[in-house]
């Protein structure tokens, strides 16, 4: 009987706080989140990779108790004393690390390192009690696309271990076009959003094909419009080389006024 594998999902973690603050140009994604719930399971640990780490090399959070990382500002005091108290799992950072090293891929691990918003704010609404450990992995900070996808298939193996595995970034990452949250027709946002849902989902697509649209996805259209720094978009990569196969499309709604995107592999 074939082992049931753990879901992949890469999820847009939004503005800061907001999600967690019932802003208004949250509340669709903050829906989708509280809704996928169930197709998740009950995972026995999560790995998660974050926009808002890079590193020279792949870094592993590898502390028992990891402290949270208020990294934005401007924002209410309440902000500032979220709490997501969920334990690190030392065992598993090491499990990561020997898995990267049989794949050729140079880590360390971090006991100091703690969650930053990318992590606690998606997991506060998808695992409110805090219970299931987790391991945070950071991007490389070359910000290569076929890295990314490497690193992912290098831990695909995890998923036939209980461990869920979770990119959070945002499809959509024009930061002035996102303050200026106008909800009017957006075609540059639409046709990237329409390009990236086909590449991601569209099962006549090799595996290989696939991974190369990926790699490639700065000739993709509107893409540096759309993404002109792509740390957002490669915990996307990391998704789709842990998923190996098409993705399903769970979320095409819209985060302050831009069209983004979730994709579950399960």
């Amino acid at each position: 009987m074939k082992k049931q594998l753990s879901p992949v999902l890469f999820l847009p973690h939004g503005g800061g706080p907001l999600p967690l603050l019932g802003d208004a140009n949250h509340q669709e994604m903050l829906k989708f989140l509280q809704e996928i719930i169930p197709r998740l399971g009950v995972p026995a640990s999560i790995l998660i990779i974050s926009a808002h780490w890079e590193e020279e090399t792949v870094t592993i959070t590898s502390g028992k108790n990891p402290s949270l990382i208020y990294d934005y500002y401007g924002f209410p005091e309440e902000s500032y004393q979220l709490k997501y108290p969920a334990p690190g799992d030392p065992v598993l950072a090491q499990k990561i690390a020997i898995l990267l090293q049989e794949n050729g891929i140079e880590s360390k691990l971090s006991e100091q390192r703690g969650f930053d918003h990318g992590v606690f704010v998606p997991l506060k609404i998808l695992f409110p009690q805090a219970n299931i450990p987790c391991v945070q992995l950071s991007l490389l900070n070359n910000l290569d696309p076929e890295s990314h996808l490497k690193i992912g298939k290098a831990l695909s193996k995890l998923r036939s271990e209980n461990t869920l595995i979770i990119g959070s970034g945002l499809s959509f990452h024009n930061m002035q076009s996102l303050m200026a949250q106008q909800n009017s027709l957006d075609h540059k946002n639409e046709e990237f959003e329409m390009w990236l849902n086909d590449t991601c989902t569209n099962e006549n697509y090799s595996t290989s094909v696939r991974e190369q649209k990926l790699i490639k996805w700065s000739e993709a259209p509107f893409a540096r419009y759309c993404q002109p720094r792509e740390e957002h978009l490669l915990p996307l990569h990391f998704c789709a080389g842990a998923g190996g196969s098409a993705a399903k499309l769970v979320f095409d709604g819209k985060i302050m006024g831009k069209k983004t995107s979730a994709f579950l592999w399960n």
